[in-house]
């Protein structure tokens, strides 16, 4: 086996880069509404091939916002639930749609098809643009579909305790949906880049080295992440089979 990728225990899918929000701490830059995904047979694929050959034992799906395409959502949890991976995580804003029905339909499809972590992007910079009122209309639903846990997961400016309105801000966000008896992660902190540094550049030390908290060691890959055209470790899964990609992946 390769010994840069024997130790792989976690599959993530990047479902779209389109998403609802237009938030200024995004660290992949501007959004559109719409845009590619990734094709949800071709995932549940590399999800049933991986989970063969390595022992993962998480998931999870993110974007942009990934519950703009909910069934692609609901294939890839599908396939992970059926291969035995023990946790099936989703980041969502909650936001993407206003119509009762359909989130009430979305958060029930979820959890039917093997979500069981949720984690709600829920902070001053989401709500910025994002409405709330149907945020925790979602979250209510979720909670309601039986949904095995459920978190507000925000982002920090600087750190969790600094004092600066963005964060005084989410704390009072925070607040309305503690009151709803949901749990509170303790969330990730925002590093400088893409809008965060255009937008919030002012908040960061130009004298501190900002080390990227998501970056993977290149000589120890424990996560396959795959982007939505499929690119993942210098290959691309709709060229070449993912378990090969594993297999021939070097450092750069």
């Amino acid at each position: 086996m390769n010994p840069y990728t024997k130790n792989i225990n976690r599959i993530e899918f990047v479902i779209t880069y389109a998403c609802s929000g237009r938030c200024k701490h995004c660290s992949e830059g501007d959004h559109i509404s719409s845009g590619d995904n990734i094709n949800g047979n071709k995932a549940a694929e590399i999800v049933r091939k991986i989970a063969e050959s390595y022992d993962i034992n998480s998931l999870m799906t993110f974007g942009g916002e990934p519950l703009l395409y909910p069934e692609t959502v609901y294939i890839i949890h599908a396939a992970a639930r059926d291969m035995g991976i023990p946790k099936r995580q989703i980041i969502t804003n909650g936001f993407f749609s206003r119509d009762t029905e359909k989130i009430q339909s979305v958060a029930q499809g979820i959890v039917h098809n093997g979500v069981n972590d949720v984690l709600l992007s829920v902070d001053a910079f989401h709500q910025e643009t994002i409405p709330i009122e149907q945020v925790k209309e979602f979250a209510g639903a979720v909670m309601e579909a039986g949904i095995p846990r459920l978190r507000v997961h925000p982002a920090w400016l600087v750190s969790t305790d600094a004092d600066n309105p963005y964060n005084n801000r989410t704390r009072e966000i925070l607040s309305e949906f503690q009151s709803m008896g949901i749990e509170i992660s303790e969330g990730n902190v925002i590093f400088p880049s893409g809008n965060a540094l255009k937008y919030l550049g002012e908040y960061f030390d130009p004298d501190i080295l900002h080390e990227n908290p998501y970056e993977e060691d290149p000589l120890d890959i424990r996560t396959v992440s795959v982007s939505p055209n499929g690119d993942v470790l210098g290959g691309n899964v709709y060229r070449t089979d993912i378990l090969k990609i594993l297999d021939k992946y070097t450092p750069d």
